[in-house]
């Protein structure tokens, strides 16, 4: 008899979660949009990342007796002004510009989600030195303090990256602190508190997952936002920096041949816009998905 109360929370809780999750794919299935834009990502993720294992051709291989050729079956997408292969080079591209992306916004989330955390969970004098420095962050061009800081301390990709997710860390740490605050003030977290749960504890265990979808959500809408700023400082000869292509570098080197043959530029800016624009589409959508009511 003693386990029956146990039995009937542990069935109720099992309840809740599973009526959470039909809501939650309810949502989904009314974004087609989001659907196919998570689609397109997976299918050209898996064509930069494992389309070398099909197509084996190598990047950086020159050939000096095949420049800009057209397409052929041996060159489906052509060669460029050093004999290179397009289509190996666009999916080198897409593997650096996609890890660009990625990893600057790791950076940009991991920094937000600490400072817009700690300001809005402890509130006071550690909210308004985070705040403050948020408003410096957000009142400087993300673009020109990225340009600065690149010019300052090299192109590495390592430092382009750590560059970027900088860039944005403002922008999360802001919304990141609204959402802490609305939450620290809910029942179930002061009750947490009252019951003796530590901090760490109350905001791992009982905030964060409140906040994990906001963040999730401008996290997809910033990774989209990284491509392109890094597509830019390519392009402007301070991103990623030949042999090693990217998208921006790829655009760089075909605006000399603009003229004779166009499609160098047209093939990674069609990957650009493709990919940023279904990262947008991806952010609306979960936006929708998480918080249906707007």
């Amino acid at each position: 008899m003693s386990d029956a109360p146990g039995s009937l929370v542990a069935e109720s809780r099992n309840d809740a979660r599973r009526a959470r999750r039909l809501r939650f794919w309810r949502h989904v299935r009314r974004q087609p949009l989001g659907v196919i834009a998570l689609a397109v990502l997976v299918l050209l993720a898996a064509a930069v990342w494992l389309g070398p294992l099909v197509y084996r051709t190598a990047p950086n291989r020159t050939d000096a007796r095949n420049i800009l050729k057209a397409p052929t079956i041996t060159h489906p997408l052509g060669t460029d002004e050093l004999g290179r292969d397009v289509l190996a080079r666009v999916l080198a591209g897409g593997r650096v510009s996609l890890s660009v992306g990625l990893l600057a916004m790791v950076v940009g989330l991991a920094i937000g989600m600490v400072a817009g955390g700690l300001a809005g969970y402890f509130r006071g004098r550690v909210e308004v030195v985070v705040m403050r420095l948020v408003d410096v962050f957000m009142a400087i061009p993300n673009f020109f303090l990225i340009l600065v800081v690149v010019t300052a301390f090299g192109n590495h990709p390592v430092t382009v990256i750590v560059t970027v997710g900088i860039g944005f860390w403002a922008q999360m740490a802001r919304v990141v602190h609204a959402e802490f605050v609305k939450v620290r003030g809910f029942e179930f977290v002061e009750a947490a508190r009252a019951l003796g749960a530590t901090h760490p504890r109350t905001m791992l265990r009982h905030v964060m997952p409140q906040v994990a979808p906001q963040a999730i959500v401008l996290a997809s809408l910033g990774v989209g936002w990284a491509i392109l700023t890094e597509a830019g400082l390519s392009y402007l000869g301070l991103g990623i920096q030949p042999p090693l292509a990217s998208w921006g570098n790829m655009l760089q080197n075909a605006q000399s041949y603009l003229w004779l043959k166009p499609e160098l530029a047209i093939y990674p800016g069609l990957f650009i816009a493709v990919t940023v624009l279904a990262f947008n589409v991806l952010g609306n959508a979960l936006r929708d998905v998480f918080d249906p009511r707007g």
